[in-house]
């Protein structure tokens, strides 16, 4: 038995949105519709939808009777399921209340309900193994019996989901389509500049393509929508213009495919959350690493642990994260396992080469160059056992990625160990106060009071020792300017630059000030 939360859940946010969920939940029984101006008949645990509920007071007052009755939640449609005054009618009388997204037709959210009511959803595809993907290719048999053509079945980025098994009417394109499992870059480029796209994103009726001069056959395309957003499209493969009873059978079959798209991506989500907790599992160590290992089957080699972390002028770090990260894996082969925790996305890698391995994710990862620039971040191979010392690295790197101190597009951590080292010991040296001792209290002041560059100049000349040329590039100034800068601090401070220790000493603390004005 579900509760309405799970219920919600597993049907899905396109389609519903909690507004009011009272402790403690429910279990769900059936769905009922209330009759206009009658009170509903609803059994404990029901779902009442208020199809014809037109007015704060009608809404109100089914709201009130669902409590009476121990329904589980009352279905609204907005501008009503968001009044403040319906919401809080609902909460008094312990029922939940649901706003049903505009565009969403009631008789689809029966059906969809009820099939997830009646474990047909998660369950069944678990049971069968798989993920629902069966349900999709069978449906796009059925479609093709309908539009008497072969059909594919897309997502919103134009990944084929499914294909009809029936090949009598094909060209290079759909067999290009249908072996990468998604539309060419060349194909897609033609469709746009023919507006294909850009009707599908505005209607709701099927679209005819004709042939093109390269030898690809016309396009019978339907968008496929649900409570106002665009999931995909179905493209059928025809010999020229049909008829417009076909046309219009083929687009009333977006309603239904639209419903098993939603159900198949419940059960991805589902399946792609039980992933990731099981990733968040190897990342944190413990003892569920070992079941989570055989749950994901993880083979026995070297892994690493990739950190991304989005600026905060990215807009929703969540969104943004996982798309980047769909746009990067692409065409990788099989993508590296991924969970996010708190304002990362982890992702472990093989290090090994091969489809799906760290140096073809690291290919990608480089030739990534959209904005915002992600921080991306990546730790030592390690055994399986050993990941959370990976994870500990890459987020050591992204620190220093954050603060400025590192630049790298990808920072590896074999690549910039030193910097850790640095970055630590300058840490530990701030802890420690080492910055009042000797001289540098006295040159930090004298920057502060006066405007000079003494610190600067005295880093450079540590960073350079014996070439004043180089030393002075780096402050990018004339090297006359350098050596009478450094005449001057040996004659304002008593400092002894001959001495190796005293020079070791002096770049610390001096690696400290910078390390603590990044931090």
């Amino acid at each position: 038995m579900l509760d309405i939360r799970a219920l919600v859940e597993r049907v899905g946010p396109t389609l519903l949105r909690t507004v009011v969920s009272p402790e403690p939940t429910v279990c769900v029984g059936d769905v009922v519709i209330a009759e206009p101006d009658e009170p509903p008949t609803a059994a404990g645990g029901d779902l009442v939808l208020g199809v014809a509920v037109a007015d704060r007071e009608q809404a109100e007052r089914l709201a009130r009777a669902c409590g009476a009755q121990g329904a589980a939640a009352v279905l609204l449609k907005p501008p009503i399921s968001a009044d403040d005054a319906v919401a809080a009618a609902a909460e008094e009388a312990g029922v939940a209340l649901v706003e049903v997204r505009p565009g969403t037709g009631w008789a689809q959210l029966v059906w969809l309900i009820r099939a997830a009511l009646g474990g047909t959803g998660i369950e069944e595809a678990d049971a069968r193994g798989g993920t629902g993907v069966g349900d999709l290719f069978r449906l796009a048999d059925a479609v093709a019996d309908v539009v008497d053509a072969p059909v594919t079945i897309e997502d919103a980025h134009s990944q084929v989901l499914a294909y009809s098994a029936r090949q009598d009417l094909t060209d290079p394109a759909r067999v290009s389509t249908i072996m990468g499992r998604k539309q060419p870059d060349e194909v897609l480029a033609k469709f746009r500049a023919r507006g294909t796209f850009r009707q599908l994103s505005k209607g709701s009726s099927a679209i005819f393509v004709p042939a093109q001069q390269d030898g690809t056959l016309p396009r019978l395309v339907v968008p496929i929508r649900m409570g106002g957003e665009l999931l995909g499209s179905m493209w059928a493969v025809v010999p020229g213009e049909v008829s417009e009873e076909r046309s219009t059978a083929f687009a009333d079959t977006a309603p239904l495919v639209a419903l098993q798209l939603l159900r198949w991506r419940a059960v991805a989500d589902a399946e792609r959350r039980r992933s990731a907790e099981q990733v968040r599992l190897l990342l944190e160590g413990g003892e569920g690493w070992r079941v989570a290992v055989n749950e994901l089957a993880v083979p026995n080699e070297a892994h690493r642990v990739v950190a991304i972390e989005m600026p905060s002028s990215a807009g929703p770090a969540e969104g943004h994260r996982l798309a980047m990260w769909e746009w990067i894996t692409r065409g990788i082969g099989r993508r590296p396992l991924v969970t996010e925790i708190g304002t990362m996305l982890y992702a472990l890698v093989p290090d090994r080469a091969g489809a799906g391995g760290w140096p073809d994710l690291r290919e990608a990862l480089m030739s990534h160059d959209a904005a915002p620039r992600p921080l991306i971040a990546v730790g030592n191979p390690v055994a399986v056992a050993d990941l959370p010392q990976s994870r500990a690295q890459a987020e050591e790197l992204v620190g220093l990625l954050r603060t400025g101190q590192l630049r790298d597009r990808v920072a590896v951590y074999e690549n910039n160990w030193h910097l850790v080292v640095l970055s630590r010991m300058a840490g530990a040296s701030t802890d420690a106060g080492v910055g009042s001792l000797g001289p540098l209290p006295v040159l930090r002041e004298h920057d502060r009071t006066q405007g000079t560059e003494y610190l600067a100049t005295l880093h450079a000349w540590l960073r350079h020792p014996g070439d004043p040329r180089q030393a002075s590039r780096e402050l990018r100034v004339h090297p006359n300017t350098f050596r009478y800068r450094m005449k001057r601090l040996t004659q304002l401070v008593d400092i002894d630059l001959e001495s190796p220790n005293v020079r070791a000493a002096l770049f610390v603390q001096l690696l400290a000030d910078r390390w603590a004005q990044h931090g």
